[in-house]
């Protein structure tokens, strides 16, 4: 299949299942795992939560877990929509308002501030996050998706709901401390410092303060980031974050850190950046593409190789294209790696090619929605070299 088969079949597919589905990490939205009904342990909520991940084979419809819609899933969606109507390969009337009706309800409950979080309950190493609970990375998604409607649109309550998503990430989630500057993540008062969270996070921040200037906030996002930027590798690298479980590279969130890093050299208009920019970038490309096209989830290691890994991958060499010759092809590359190892006849992609097989589960937030955003991305580039091809 070529690029704009595979999206309209792709947008057909997530449009049949009302943008909704399971997820990696949804174990414990089955009732007989939910952390609100207190019967399981932290060890079994973990160990579920793995296995459900891991196995080939999905338990979820016998353990009676339910398809949902996830606010950051539908934030992805918000951003490809305009990429869609650059291609004109679909239908889009009347989306983009159903994205952001749905992200307003899907607000996280009894906060000060808008804000969001996952549509499942998540076990961490030491705490359990409950259901739609706020947290830096989904609010970040959301916030910077409905930023993007309203500088489209100009509607004023959009602008309203940002800076509100903004003031939560600035009051309730920035720290200092000795030598460092961060934003809390997955929840506030942990003092955990995630370099792609950081990122991404300051640059929505600058975004915002672009529209309604806040020097506080303005202040901390460049703190925030002069910290992550600064703790690039000498090879051009990010771990993951700060603390010894965080001690790993990986594709996607090198692509993040990439993508944020140039939009807050845009906004803060220097160039002070361009070296870490051009090691971070020589470093991905070098590290997380393989000679066939497959995209590496490890800077060490093939498998697994993820479809998140796959979208994050075309993502990042269209971002760069202006920098690298060869970006754009490589962008196509994975794609068509992926629509012969990954693709689903149903109209999906599969989750993961793994060293013994392949993982086939569908998975909205992590795989669709952004193998959505990902092609829409590539087929408005096709078609913007055949709009010049044929002025030519």
């Amino acid at each position: 299949m070529n690029t704009e088969e595979t999206l309209r079949a792709l947008f057909a597919y997530c449009k049949a299942e009302n943008w909704a589905g399971h997820d990696p990490y949804d174990a414990l939205n089955s009732p007989l795992l939910d952390p609100d009904r207190g019967w399981a342990p932290k060890l079994v909520r973990l160990v579920a939560t793995q296995f459900m991940k891991r196995s080939p084979l999905d338990f979820r419809p016998l353990m009676r877990t339910p398809k949902t819609q996830n606010a950051k899933a539908l934030a992805l969606n918000l951003e490809t929509v305009h990429w869609l109507q650059s291609s004109r390969l679909v239908d889009t009337t009347g989306l983009a308002d159903y994205f952001v009706g749905r992200l307003k309800a899907l607000r996280s409950p009894e906060q000060k501030y808008w804000c969001w979080g996952y549509s499942f309950p998540w076990q961490t190493r030491g705490t359990c996050v409950p259901r739609h609970s706020p947290n830096l990375v989904c609010t970040t998604f959301v916030a910077d998706a409905l930023l993007s409607q309203y500088e489209r649109t100009r509607a004023p309550d959009l602008l309203e709901m940002v800076e509100s998503a903004a003031q939560y990430i600035a009051n309730d989630l920035y720290y200092e401390g000795p030598g460092v500057a961060s934003f809390s993540y997955p929840s506030p008062g942990l003092s955990s410092t995630v370099h792609n969270a950081n990122l991404m996070a300051a640059a929505f921040l600058l975004r915002v303060n672009t529209h309604r200037p806040d020097a506080r906030m303005a202040e901390r996002a460049r703190k925030a980031a002069d910290f992550s930027v600064a703790r690039q590798r000498a090879d051009g690298s990010w771990l993951y974050g700060e603390a010894a479980s965080q001690n790993w590279i990986d594709n996607f969130h090198t692509g993040y850190n990439l993508g944020a890093i140039r939009t807050l050299a845009r906004l803060l208009d220097t160039d002070r950046y361009d070296g870490v920019l051009d090691r971070g970038f020589a470093f991905y490309r070098a590290h997380f593409l393989r000679a066939d096209g497959a995209a590496r989830y490890f800077h060490d290691n093939t498998f697994p190789i993820d479809a998140h890994c796959v979208a994050q991958t075309i993502l990042t060499m269209l971002d760069f294209s202006d920098l690298d010759a060869d970006a754009e092809a490589q962008a196509q590359g994975a794609f068509d790696w992926a629509v012969k190892h990954m693709w689903d006849e149903r109209g999906f992609f599969h989750y993961r090619v793994t060293r013994f097989g392949s993982i086939r589960t569908s998975y909205m937030r992590w795989t669709q929605a952004w193998m959505l955003l990902a092609v829409a991305r590539l087929a408005a580039r096709h078609g913007a070299a055949l709009q010049v091809r044929n002025a030519a």
